[in-house]
């Protein structure tokens, strides 16, 4: 009997006992059905979304003309002079620069000289990096957390209304964040192996970031830098080693633009606009700097008049809210259960890391734009997308993993709560926005609440239920942002202070001038932008936006005689005129596509040029025109003023030249003396 049944025992499975033997088969593993369907769906489903999220961002973008024209100058800058491209110079002929590095301007000068500049080959590229960044925050969060974790994390960046917003301008905020989240990519894959060339990657990117808008592309670092001190799979002394190289390269990826500024010689090179003194050093620690957190070196007094008073809760006020803090309790709550779910996980632990990077990022970005005092703009929340957005992925994972327990569904419950109840408030700021929104949202998570939490006394349809739970809690977040994102999208957006989504009145009675626009430039009297204009409250394509210019060519508030007159014999000269403002100088340069020279730059804090100065380039033949009327202090309504060289200039034209009037505007022919 035992000979028998153990004739019939498959004999274990041995190396082979001599050389020259052949291996045995190993028996094939079983297969993962559930991880084989989702792969098989997860590829389609993000070639959808990012499908989805160009055609939505495409669609009717030439409506926004040149956006902000301060930068589409500088666009049709480069396109035209290699040495205005380096510097990011406002005109071709590099008189003086942006208030800000050049890097995100480098990608629409390229697609310019390729395609020739226009609105369109300008803002394309733009609508491009928003793509990539759905793509790499799916990418990143699928590495965790899974495919439908991804695809939901890339969807709510897509549905960000400030992401689409800044995802179809010409502001710097699109690239740097590409490349930020590019960085978390690296990083991720960093904490995989502890390897050398991901941190470095991470570096570079993080450097090139730089390159875009300077100190806000830093905020990153403590996160980054924690998690991988503290997750890294190697010896501590390793992973300090590897923090420096990773260090180094941002060190280098950025430095080499700034030492090419500071080493090259000041009177061959533009003005470092935004700096008093033409220091770049200035301009980054300064005007980009401290300026922004404390208010000095040129950021003061503005901050509270675009983005409201800072403190703890400036995210959620009534001009901030509706960009991107739909879902920032959500996040929290997340981030929060998250931590404490691993708590017990070893130090690697890579789903622990992700949070740490994820919320780091969101919390320590939030933290410098709720209590900055200087100038910090409503688009500026653009920067938290992407760590919102991987947040509610990773929840929505954490949720479904942990369905069958009741803590897990308590905290979906509250979740859903708290984001229904902030969309419900957010959307109570405009009452006649879509008013039936609000009792959607509210009624879809009323049912998806009701049914997580009657899913364990209903054996049979326990998974039904959960899966209703989920549907109508993801109705219940994203209507909201969703709406909003629809109305970004269908309004054009001009000037320099864009924002989402509809116009809201402020608790003071105001209506937000983010979205009701001003008269002329950045925030401020003045310029030759034209008046702002807004759209009225409605359904979702109602409130919110600036006046587009005229078909994307000629901006509003310029005259035919006027670029006529600038157009003639503008070869002759190095600048066709001369003007206070770099916002005035732009929408001249963006109609006659000759430059014209911006004396004290953006806002006052720079290409203060002297008397002396102004009078040798007059004497030399370069400057045609200048032009004195509807300029207003400053240059394009900033905090600035007219300097005594401002006003030097000015009596020494009247004093020297004549007069004349020319389609509504006070010029004078600075080639031919009284």
């Amino acid at each position: 009997m035992s000979t028998t049944v153990s004739s019939t025992i498959e004999p274990p499975r041995q190396l082979p006992a001599r050389p020259g033997e052949p291996l045995p088969r190993r028996r094939p593993e079983r297969p993962n059905r559930r991880k084989d369907a989702e792969m098989r769906w997860a590829r389609p489903g993000l070639i959808g979304l990012l499908v989805v999220t160009a055609l939505a961002y495409l669609w009717n973008l030439e409506a926004s003309g040149y956006a902000n024209s301060f930068y589409a100058a500088a666009v049709q800058a480069g396109t035209k002079s290699w040495k205005a491209m380096l510097f990011g110079s406002i005109d071709s002929s590099n008189f003086i620069t942006v208030d800000k590095s050049p890097g995100s301007l480098w990608v629409m000068e390229l697609s310019g000289r390729i395609f020739g500049f226009s609105s369109l080959t300008m803002l394309v590229p733009q609508v491009l990096e928003g793509v990539a960044a759905v793509g790499l925050v799916y990418t990143t969060v699928k590495r965790r957390f899974g495919g439908p974790a991804g695809l939901l994390a890339g969807a709510v960046l897509a549905c960000t209304p400030v992401a689409a917003l800044m995802f179809r301008f010409n502001n710097p905020d699109a690239f740097m964040v590409l490349l930020l989240v590019g960085a978390a990519y690296t990083l991720t894959r960093a904490l995989e192996k502890a390897g050398t060339k991901w941190i470095v990657a991470a570096g570079v990117l993080i450097g090139f970031a730089f390159l875009a808008k300077m100190l806000q592309a830093f905020t990153v670092l403590p996160a980054f830098a924690g998690v991988y001190l503290l997750a890294a799979p190697t010896g501590l002394g390793r992973r300090v080693w590897h923090l420096a190289l990773g260090a180094g390269a941002v060190v280098v990826s950025a430095g080499w633009w700034v030492a090419t500024v500071a080493l090259w010689p000041v009177a061959s090179r533009p003005f470092v606009d935004g700096s008093p003194d033409n220091s770049i050093l200035n301009l980054i620690f300064g005007y980009n700097g401290l300026g922004r957190l404390s208010g000095g070196s040129g950021g003061s007094g503005g901050g509270g008049n675009f983005s409201g008073t800072a403190g703890v809760f400036r995210l959620f006020n009534d001009l901030m809210g509706g960009q991107a803090s739909w879902l920032i309790p959500a996040s929290l709550v997340v981030l929060v259960a998250g931590l404490v779910q691993r708590g017990r996980a070893p130090r690697t632990d890579p789903r622990r890391a992700a949070l740490i990077l994820w919320g780091g990022w969101l919390i320590v970005t939030g933290v410098v734009f709720s209590l900055s005092t200087g100038v910090i703009h409503t688009y500026y929340t653009v920067a938290l997308a992407p760590a919102i957005a991987a947040l509610i992925g990773v929840g929505g994972a954490l949720l479904w993993e942990g369905r069958s327990r009741g803590l897990v569904r308590l905290v979906g419950s509250a979740v859903i709560t708290v984001t229904a109840v902030w969309a419900f408030v957010l959307l109570d700021r405009t009452p006649t926005y879509v008013p039936w929104l609000r009792v959607v949202i509210v009624a879809a998570a009323a049912i998806a609440v009701g049914a997580l939490l009657a899913a364990p006394f209903v054996p049979r349809a326990t998974r039904s239920l959960i899966v209703v739970a989920i549907g109508f809690g993801l109705a219940a977040s994203l209507a909201g942002p969703i709406a909003y994102t629809v109305t970004t999208l269908r309004t054009p957006h001009t000037g320099s202070i864009p924002s989402a989504g509809p116009a809201v009145t402020s608790v003071s009675g105001a209506v937000s001038a983010a979205r009701a626009g001003g008269p002329g430039g950045p925030g401020g009297p003045g310029g030759f932008g034209g008046p702002g204009g807004s759209g009225g409250a409605g359904g979702f394509g109602g409130a919110g936006g600036t006046r587009p210019t005229t078909g994307g060519t000629r901006p509003t508030g310029t005259s035919a005689a006027l670029n006529a007159a600038l157009r003639s014999d503008a070869g002759s000269y190095r600048w066709v005129a001369a003007i206070f403002g770099s916002q005035s100088a732009a929408t001249l340069e963006l109609s006659t596509g000759d430059a014209v020279m911006a004396i004290g730059g953006f806002n006052g804090e720079g290409g203060n040029i002297t008397l002396a100065q102004f009078e040798g380039y007059v004497a030399k033949g370069e400057i045609h025109y200048f032009i004195a009327s509807g300029t207003g202090a400053g240059g394009g309504g900033g905090p600035g003023g007219v300097t005594n060289s401002d006003s030097a200039i000015t009596a020494w034209v009247e004093a020297h030249f004549t007069s004349e009037t020319i389609g509504g505007q006070t010029v004078y022919v600075l080639t031919s003396r009284k």
